[in-house]
C-alpha cells in the first residue's frame, strides 16, 4: 500500500510518499519546505504569509516528491492531508490540493488529524505497539495522552495556558536569540549555567498530569526587564536555566502519567515522546532515564520526524485506510481539532480531555 501525505497546518510546506511492505513500513520520499526565512523579520508565524508561502510552493514539492519516490498517481493507493488543527490558511491549501489530486487520480482521500500524526510516528518508525503512554509536545500543543490504538485516545492532561514549544519561542525571542526559539534556546543553552536563574517550574509537585507555563514566560520577561541588557554570558545562562526549567516541568508531570500508565495497562511497555519540542536532546535524556526507572521501553522518532512533516501523515493515512477508514471530498477543515472529541473541556484547556 502506497499514500501520498501532504502537510501544511503551520508553516513547513510537507509531501511524502510512504509504503507499507511485508518487511515494515518505507518512506520513498520526505520533502519539505521550511519557511524560516520568511517568518524569522517578525520572530514568530504570520497565518497569512505561510498560506501565500504554501501555495507558492506545494505542487512544485509534490512533483519532486513523486519523482524521488520514482512512484505516479496511478500507482498511489490514496491521498492523506491535515486537515486539522492548525492555521485555517494553510490548511486550506493543502487540503484542497489533496482532494483535487484525489479526485482526478480516481484514489481515496482520507483526512488525517495533525496530532494523531505525531501520535503514531513511533508506529512508523519502530513499530510501537498499542497500548502506550505519548508525551505530545509542539509548538501549539502539550498533552498527555494514552494511544489505545488508531482513533481511540485518552488525554490524562494537557496545558492550561502555554505549550511548551511557544514558551520556547516566546522566552527565546524575549532573550533575543531569534526564530525558531527552541533550537536556538537548546545551541545556546551549551554554554551556559543552567543553575544560575531561578525560573519557576508551574505545578511542579502537585497531582495529576496539567501543564502551565504562563508564569515561566512572565518570569523571565520580569527577570530581563529588571536586569536591563544581558551580555553572552547571561544570555547563555538564562537559555540554559529556561531549558532546564522546561524539561524539569515536562518530567514531572510525565512522572505522574507514567505512574498512571502502569497501574491502568501493566500490558503496556512504551512511553513515547513526540512533536517539535520532542527532538531536544536534555528532554530525551531524561525521558529515557524516567522511562528506563519504570520498566518501560523509551521511543522518540529521529529528530527530522518529531517536528511538522508529511510522512506521519502519510502514515496515518496507511492506518486508516487499511482499516476502511476513508473520507468524501466534502470533507471539513478543523482549525481546532482535538483527538478525543467529545470529552468535556476544562476552562482555560486548549483541548478537551478526559480522564479514566
Amino acid at each position: 500500500m502506497i499514500v501520498l501525505g501532504i502537510e501544511t497546518s503551520c508553516d513547513e510546506t510537507a509531501a511524502a510518499i510512504v509504503a507499507a511492505t511485508r518487511q515494515g513500513p518505507r518512506i520513498l520520499s520526505n520533502q519539505l519546505r521550511a519557511q524560516f526565512a520568511e517568518h524569522a523579520p517578525f520572530g514568530g508565524v504570520v497565518p497569512e504569509i505561510a498560506a501565500r508561502a504554501h501555495l507558492d510552493h506545494l505542487d512544485t514539492l509534490i512533483g519532486r516528491t513523486l519523482a524521488e519516490a520514482n512512484v505516479t498517481l496511478a500507482e498511489i493507493d490514496g491521498v492523506a492531508a491535515t486537515v486539522g488543527p492548525g492555521l485555517i490558511g494553510g490548511l486550506i491549501v493543502g487540503t484542497m490540493m489533496a482532494k483535487g489530486i484525489a479526485w482526478g487520480a480516481g484514489k481515496p482521500f482520507i483526512a488525517v488529524n495533525h496530532l494523531e500524526g505525531h501520535a503514531l510516528t513511533s508506529r512508523l518508525t519502530n513499530g510501537v505497539d498499542f497500548p502506550y503512554l505519548l508525551l505530545l509536545v509542539s509548538g501549539g500543543h502539550c498533552q498527555l495522552l494514552l494511544c489505545a490504538g488508531v482513533g481511540r485516545y485518552t488525554c490524562l492532561g494537557t496545558t492550561l495556558d502555554d505549550s511548551a514549544g511557544e514558551t520556547f519561542d516566546k522566552t527565546a525571542k524575549l532573550i533575543g536569540l531569534g526564530y525558531p526559539g527552541g533550537p536556538a534556546i537548546e545551541r545556546t543553552a551549551n554554554e551556559g549555567n543552567a543553575y544560575r536563574f531561578v525560573l519557576p517550574r508551574p505545578l511542579k509537585g502537585r497531582p495529576g498530569c496539567d501543564f502551565s507555563f504562563s508564569g515561566l514566560k512572565t518570569a523571565v520577561r520580569r527577570l530581563i526587564a529588571d536586569g536591563g541588557g544581558l551580555d553572552f554570558g547571561d544570555t547563555a545562562d538564562l537559555a540554559a536555566s529556561v531549558q532546564l526549567a522546561i524539561c524539569d516541568a515536562l518530567i514531572d508531570r510525565t512522572a505522574n502519567a507514567v505512574d498512571w500508565f502502569r497501574r491502568h495497562h501493566p500490558e503496556g511497555t512504551t512511553l513515547v515522546a513526540a512533536g517539535g519540542v520532542a527532538a531536544n536532546e536534555q528532554l530525551r535524556r531524561r525521558l529515557a532515564a524516567l522511562a528506563d526507572g519504570a520498566g518501560l521501553r523509551f521511543v522518540a522518532p529521529p529528530p527530522a520526524l518529531c517536528t511538522d512533516n508529511a510522512a506521519m501523515i502519510a502514515w496515518v493515512g496507511i492506518e486508516r485506510l487499511l482499516l476502511g477508514l476513508v473520507n468524501h471530498l466534502d470533507a471539513a477543515l478543523h482549525p481546532r481539532w482535538p483527538l478525543n472529541i467529545g470529552a468535556p473541556q476544562r476552562p482555560g484547556a486548549e483541548v478537551t480531555w478526559s480522564r479514566e
